[in-house]
């Protein structure tokens, strides 16, 4: 007889308060609705503490504009006063990661980390550098991000920084 293990990936997001603590991780360049969305369904799967690891340093390299993205700092707020807007009762706890796992892989009072589809292969190496390490697999739940009305793509911080790059430049041709 096999034993069948529980998916580690849910196919819906769980209810609300489900996990004592959950991880997640971006950029959180100029907040906007997309990332509002993944912050506060992340917020509601977390009954006590939501630890969200914001890049900085080699993670923002390859990033297109990455000149224009906003100091680490204010990142960092906007994402923690955003959290407690919505879930004062929680435990927030935003870091800068200069890595793709961040406190991840090193929290053990971690129980879910929150990903989208485009991240989903990175909440599975999150589980395999915790297994590696000793550490339980974190449950992965998978948020839909939000389209852009106007290109039917993904709401991207990239494309909010290219229109302001866009901006600038027509705004020096104006001046010559």
């Amino acid at each position: 007889m096999t034993m069948v293990e529980e998916p580690v990936v849910k196919a819906t997001i769980s209810p609300p308060n489900s996990y004592g603590a959950v991880v997640l991780g971006g950029t959180f360049d100029r907040l906007h609705d997309g990332h509002r969305l993944f912050l506060k369904a992340s917020a509601e799967l977390a009954k006590d503490r939501i630890v969200v690891g914001v890049c900085t340093g080699p993670m923002l390299t390859k990033k297109e504009f990455a000149d224009l993205i906003q100091p680490i700092e204010e990142r960092m707020r906007n994402v923690e006063n955003y959290i407690k807007s919505i879930k004062p009762e929680l435990v927030v706890q935003v870091e800068p990661i200069t890595d793709p796992y961040g406190p991840s892989i090193v929290d053990e009072n971690l129980d879910a980390i929150v990903v989208s589809k485009e991240t989903l292969p990175g909440g599975i190496s999150v589980n395999k550098k915790r297994a590696d390490r000793g550490l339980a697999e974190l449950k992965i739940e998978v948020v839909d991000l939000l389209s852009e009305e106007s290109t039917g793509g993904k709401l991207s911080s990239t494309t909010l920084r290219k229109l302001e790059a866009e901006k600038a430049k027509n705004q020096q041709t104006a001046q010559t």
